[in-house]
């Protein structure tokens, strides 16, 4: 199953803001986008507003294909 594919805009943001979410993003070893996703979805959470559960990403090297038991 093919991950659902993310909504792409433009976000026009403060530099001072851009920076301190690029420093805590370094910190928690992610990117800057995933840093605004994650506090994006925590200020909503405060707010009570309930979301579906972000599917994880899958990590790693794609499962190897057996090409010599294969009927192809």
């Amino acid at each position: 199953m093919a991950p659902s594919p993310k909504k792409a805009f433009p976000l026009r943001i403060d530099p001072a803001l851009f920076a301190a979410i690029e420093r805590t993003a370094s910190a928690d070893l992610r990117s800057a986008n995933a840093q605004i996703e994650v506090l994006l979805r925590e200020a909503l959470t405060r707010r009570g507003v309930k979301l579906a559960a972000a599917e994880p990403v899958k990590r790693g090297r794609p499962p190897k294909i057996d090409t010599e038991n294969s009927d192809g």
